[in-house]
């Protein structure tokens, strides 16, 4: 007889945004006449730069030649692409990596998902709290927490870091060592982001105690401040312990497109196994490649011109970003995030919870956004919105607010 895997059952009813996405239908059809302004999830609104558009076309027309068609991708992506991606975003930088480190893949969503196949189910997981979900529930399916505990709204067996107000929405050293450690900067969904100092000390730890650090970068390219770190390869000693994820989603705006790649230096290892040809092995049995017009077009974002559209694009986001936080601050919000990341978190106000601010949001400025809670146990009494809309929305959406 087939069985399930039961671990499924342990996860919530629905995931965070389709939940959200449900609640914001059921609105919509019984208020056809209201405007509905999404600043919920973290999707992009502003069409592909020039210089990827062309990319794109010049690939198209590749295709249609005999002699210029491709076909499977090579399994660690395009040479073109991955050094491309060592030149720019980590030999101009000071750090060592080279192309065949480089895993392209159809974005970092995946990858942070399907990391954990090779690591053991034996493993402890740590992670921050408020995080991304996909790190959460992808352990959760591969049966390496325990059950849901309600009382404490998180999973036995999983490490939550609190990140607050109080120690600046970064995590401190866990005392339970824990073997993969996840940490996202600047974060999703805080905004916040963590000091080369701190980050050199999670390195340390890491290495003293033989943990791995999964590395979520995917939104360094909104970083505006000195001493903040692009890529965690920027600290002595992370190419020993550290797993980077990025992405061209939010950078380039390619979240229709799918691209992303995992760096794995070949040093790195786990109890004496080198993990590079584990993840060779898993992305060759598992993933056919990134389309080559999709790969033609990421290469393009890393000329003199791409990386200028690009940066253009990143300005508009972050105009988005200072309006929402200036104007909720101005309102009396308690705001965070906003500087360095295109997501701004803020308390909701007279202690409501985070469904119940998402609700009052919907109902009487017709504005989405995303609850804390969701998040984890410590995003509670929080919320989140995203820069992503356009101009015109967000001024319109947060006006409403302040208009509440």
């Amino acid at each position: 007889m087939a069985k399930a895997n039961l671990n499924y059952l342990k996860l919530p009813g629905s995931y965070l945004f389709s939940r959200i996405a449900q609640k914001v239908s059921e609105f919509a059809e019984s208020h056809p006449d209201k405007k509905i302004i999404r600043l919920g999830i973290g999707d992009v609104t502003q069409p592909l730069t020039p210089v990827v558009i062309d990319a794109l076309h010049n690939a198209v027309d590749e295709m249609a030649e005999k002699a210029t068609f491709k076909g499977y991708a090579p399994d660690l992506g395009y040479e073109f692409l991955r050094k491309s991606i060592s030149d720019w975003d980590y030999k101009r930088r000071g750090c060592l990596i080279e192309p065949d480190e480089i895993f392209i893949s159809d974005g970092a969503k995946s990858d942070c998902g399907n990391i954990q196949e090779i690591f053991s189910t034996d493993n402890v997981i740590a992670v921050c709290d408020p995080v991304y979900p996909v790190y959460v529930d992808s352990n959760v399916m591969a049966g390496r927490t325990g059950d849901y505990d309600e009382s404490k709204d998180g999973y036995n067996g999983v490490i939550y870091m609190p990140c607050t107000a109080e120690n600046g929405f970064a995590p401190e050293l866990p005392e339970k060592v824990p073997d993969l450690i996840y940490l996202c900067f600047p974060n999703n969904p805080t905004g916040e982001v963590m000091k080369k100092d701190r980050l050199q000390e999670w390195v340390d730890y890491a290495n003293r105690n033989g943990s791995i650090i999964l590395y979520d970068s995917a939104y360094e390219a909104f970083i505006s401040e000195e001493d903040v770190p692009h890529s965690i390869y920027e600290c002595d000693g992370a190419r020993d312990c550290a797993i980077e994820f990025r992405s061209f989603s939010k950078t380039a705006g390619f979240t229709g497109l799918r691209l992303g790649y995992t760096v794995i230096p070949k040093n790195l290892k786990a109890d004496g196994v080198e993990l590079w040809p584990l993840w060779a092995r898993r992305h060759g049995t598992k993933y056919n490649g990134a389309p080559y017009i999709v790969q033609r077009a990421g290469e393009a974002v890393y000329t003199e011109e791409g990386q200028k559209q690009v940066k253009d694009q990143i300005a508009y986001y972050m105009k988005n970003a200072k309006y929402i936080y200036d104007g909720l601050k101005d309102a009396g919000y308690e705001v965070s995030g906003g500087v360095n990341a295109p997501y701004i978190w803020l308390r909701t106000p007279d202690n409501m919870t985070s469904w119940e601010f998402f609700d009052y949001l919907l109902t009487k400025a017709n504005v989405v956004g995303t609850p804390g809670s969701g998040f984890g146990p410590h995003g509670e009494h929080y919320f989140r919105l995203t820069a992503f809309g356009t101009l015109e929305d967000t001024i319109e959406a947060i006006n409403r607010i302040r208009n509440i």
